[in-house]
């Protein structure tokens, strides 16, 4: 059976490959140093944590402003399995991880199921419900993880030292995004039938809780590798280009799959109009949580590559401030544009980080904090609907059905008429 390629989707293909290649010439040939391939690099993580964003606002209508949190979740989750198997040449971070997320997550989707069917179940019991067995099946994990830990490690030690760590990188990278999407799923529960407002309102104190969390890991949490408010160091420093663009890759290619399927056109309903949506039979909640647990995971994807960028991480990074820069680049872009989120992501990290950072007065970096806003503030005066409004590239342009031709027969002719 062969898979035929759209023309589209080709172009999307080959223009990301070329992208990626004339990088990856321009940085080994010195063009360009390290300092701009860690720009470009922190580009493309915020270009990913943003479109999770996008589609939780810019797709569904969610007003979130906790997807800094889940960032958080995921940058943290991943640097505590690396930093074990680095420095304490251990896998029991990435084992307890692993058999945590995977045990929480087939409990939550069994109990989705059976829950389902029980009438008048109201949300605040469901999160008691799915709360309960998470905590009991992650110290299920942790038992057996501390058993196990030993046979992992030595089978990890067979390998070669580069091997062994990419392996470990990539499972943590990939494992704290469920962790992630997880805890937003318990989360969302009670709190999705909140309104917008005070939905956004909800999720920022989800924010400001983790990093409160986050100050206080190594004695609150246990985690002393962490070192709470003095950042944890020590970090392997694993996300290079590649990792970085091909994981985007994926997550556009995912999101824009989701967009045309039911699934998406069900999605964007709800933030369209969640009453219509209702009375055609769509599950409201249902939808909610999709959006909001992918966007989520796109998060905690972003979060554990942005750990391995300069191997430091400090609980400052994810403050509630930070926590709107990810909706200024949606909004920036385009709401609801999946091409505007990507432009808007990298020229947020070249010009705030890059451009601005060099050429203003030594004495002056910190005006770039005025000089951006001023320029986004020029911008929604000229282009309310962002940079890109409804625009998106023709790989990702949704593809309408053909309209349908109306018949030539009047429609007061009788069918015996008709055929007469």
């Amino acid at each position: 059976m062969t898979t035929k390629f759209s023309k589209s989707t080709l172009w999307f293909l080959g223009g990301a490959f070329l992208v990626y290649a004339v990088l990856e010439i321009l940085l080994s040939t010195g063009v360009l140093n390290s300092f701009w391939n860690t720009i470009i690099r922190i580009g493309g993580v915020m270009a990913i944590v943003s479109i999770g964003l996008n589609l939780i606002y810019g797709f569904n209508g969610q007003f979130s402003l906790g997807q800094w949190g889940f960032y958080a979740i995921g940058a943290y989750a991943a640097a505590d399995v690396t930093y074990r198997w680095q420095i304490n040449k251990s896998a029991d971070g990435m084992v307890v991880l692993l058999l945590a997320t995977v045990l929480s997550g087939i409990a939550i989707l069994w109990l989705r199921k059976k829950l389902a069917g029980v009438r008048g179940l109201d949300p605040l019991s469901a999160f008691t419900i799915y709360l309960a067995s998470t905590i009991i099946l992650s110290f299920i994990a942790w038992w057996i993880g501390t058993a196990i830990t030993p046979f992992v490690t030595n089978a990890l030690n067979l390998l070669p030292a580069p091997v062994a760590m990419q392996l470990v990188f990539v499972v943590g990278v990939v494992f704290s995004s469920i962790l992630a999407a997880e805890v937003s799923f318990l989360f969302g529960l009670p709190i999705l039938s909140l309104g917008s407002d005070y939905f956004g309102i909800a999720t920022l104190g989800f924010s400001i809780i983790i990093k409160i969390l986050l100050d206080n890991s190594d004695t609150l949490l246990g985690f002393t590798e962490m070192k709470g408010a003095r950042g944890m160091v020590g970090i392997p420093k694993e996300t290079s280009l590649f990792w970085v663009f091909f994981f985007l890759i994926i997550v556009i290619v995912i999101t824009r799959n989701l967009l045309r399927s039911s699934y998406g056109r069900a999605v964007i309903s709800v933030r369209e109009d969640e009453i219509a949506a209702k009375a055609m039979g769509i599950d409201i909640a249902e939808y909610k949580i999709l959006a909001f647990v992918l966007g989520s995971f796109f998060a905690g994807l972003a979060g554990g590559l942005y750990a391995h960028i300069n191997g430091f991480l400090h609980p400052n990074t994810f403050n509630f401030i930070k926590s709107f820069d990810p909706m200024i680049i949606i909004v920036f872009g385009g709401l609801g544009s999946i091409s505007g989120t990507v432009f808007a992501a990298f020229a947020w990290a070249l010009i705030l980080e890059g451009v601005l950072r060099l050429f203003l007065p030594q004495g002056f970096e910190t005006w770039r904090f005025v000089v951006y806003p001023i320029l986004l503030l020029i911008t929604m005066l000229l282009r309310p609907k962002g940079i890109f409004g409804d625009f998106e590239i023709p790989f990702l342009r949704q593809v309408l059905p053909p309209v349908r031709q109306k018949s030539e027969t009047p429609a007061n002719d009788s069918p015996v008429e008709a055929r007469s």
